[in-house]
């Protein structure tokens, strides 16, 4: 028999706050973590545009530490040092190989990268950072994960591009389901806001442009004027637990994780396909063993982007049919931007926290209806009252990963 799975856990640093609590009352307000770039990025740049978390590495590592940690592995050890507080976790004394680490990012240590090809070619030095590989590599967040906290359990990264950490999540729950785990770590990061990894997302054309009135309103998720998504920073890690040994010891209970569904678009490696995404949300419900009417709230992938938002729309009227104009759909990406391999767990993490505080989180930026998106998104304003006892948060990526996790309400 399949073990339920709970979040016991959340810890956040993000372009709306660098804790659950914030980050949750920034994206009801609608306040927005988007704004221009400075200018030493900014001249190099057609948008200079970003989504940057207010983050001082030198505040929670010390010097020699801090060399040795890339800012995405800084983002993912902070994050992860909040959700175990929050979790009352001590892990001592817990047999340790019952714990897994599971991270997903899609870019892992792009400024160790970028700083290093500036080095080598830039600069024409041989002089690379000794510690530029273990810096950059893209399994250092989860490694320094399990080596600060003594974990023995499987420690894995996955890079699926913009599903990575809802992949993530989906590999924990798994593992605990099936009885394989007591307890696992698991989430994203990612810091890709050096120059060389914005210049190669500006050249695919899928970046917004500057909303000239108001810069920190250029992401418009599912709005006719919408023009692109726009790139953020930051962390997202949650405590995975198994319903029984959580609430024996009294632990806190941000919700449950009751399914996930994986399928693959197999037409074009960045356009996104309804078919695959239909799939992934039918696969989510089969897993969770729910049916699509028992849905009352849906986190949507909703990058602003004209392919994606349009795509994603018509994948839930194919699940959903002529309900699915009843499901508040939220799209939180229009205020902390899209933090690619981190944005899943983020979005996983504020769709638990409105489903504990009874509301739909508002879409921001959507002044002009686009009739290919013609579904209830949640305009402009949080919507209360709102008591969701099953949501799915969509992840769709590059690549073609689809990646839907189904959350259920926190129960006695």
């Amino acid at each position: 028999m399949r073990k339920r799975v709970v979040v016991t856990g959340i810890g956040i640093v993000s372009p709306i706050g660098n804790c659950l609590e914030d980050a949750f009352q920034h994206a009801s307000c609608g306040r927005s973590g988007i704004g221009l770039l400075p200018a030493a990025l900014a001249s190099r740049l057609h948008a200079p545009l970003a989504a940057c978390a207010t983050f001082d590495g030198a505040t929670h590592f010390p010097p020699p530490r801090l060399r040795m940690l890339d800012r995405v592995t800084q983002f993912a050890l902070a994050a992860t040092s909040q959700a175990i507080a929050a979790a009352r976790l001590d892990l001592a004394g817990r047999p340790s190989e019952r714990i897994g680490v599971f991270t997903g990012t899609a870019m892992g240590g792009t400024a160790t990268t970028d700083d290093g090809y500036r080095t080598l070619y830039g600069e024409q030095s041989d002089r690379i950072k000794p510690f530029t590989v273990m810096m950059g590599m893209y399994n250092a967040p989860g490694a320094w994960i399990g080596i600060d906290h003594g974990l023995r359990g499987p420690n894995l990264t996955y890079s699926t591009a913009c599903a990575a950490s809802a992949v993530a999540l989906g590999e924990a729950w798994l593992r605990i389901a099936r009885g394989e785990l007591d307890l696992a770590i698991a989430g994203g990061a990612e810091a890709p806001l050096a120059l060389g990894a914005l210049k190669a997302w500006e050249a695919l054309h899928t970046l917004a442009g500057v909303d000239r009135e108001r810069p920190s309103a250029s992401c418009k998720p599912f709005s006719r004027d919408r023009s692109g998504m726009v790139l953020g920073e930051g962390a997202a890690m949650l405590i995975l637990e198994e319903r029984t040994h959580a609430l024996a010891r009294g632990a806190p209970v941000f919700g449950e994780l009751l399914g996930y569904g994986l399928a693959t678009d197999i037409g074009h490696i960045t356009r996104p396909n309804i078919e695959g995404q239909a799939a992934a949300m039918r696969a989510a419900l089969a897993s969770a063993g729910i049916a699509a009417a028992q849905v009352d709230a849906i986190n949507a992938h909703g990058t602003g982007t004209l392919a994606n938002d349009a795509t994603e729309t018509a994948a839930v009227r194919a699940v959903f049919g002529a309900r699915a104009r009843a499901i508040p759909i939220s799209a939180t990406k229009a205020v902390h931007g899209h933090l690619l391999g981190a944005a899943g767990a983020l979005e996983c993490a504020l769709s638990l926290r409105a489903m504990q505080a009874d509301v739909a989180l508002p879409t921001m930026h959507l002044r002009h209806a686009d009739p290919q998106c013609d579904l209830d998104y949640v305009p402009n304003t949080v919507r209360t009252g709102c008591r969701a006892q099953i949501m799915l948060s969509n992840s769709f990526a590059f690549g073609g990963t689809n990646a839907v996790l189904v959350l259920g309400r926190a129960t006695p």
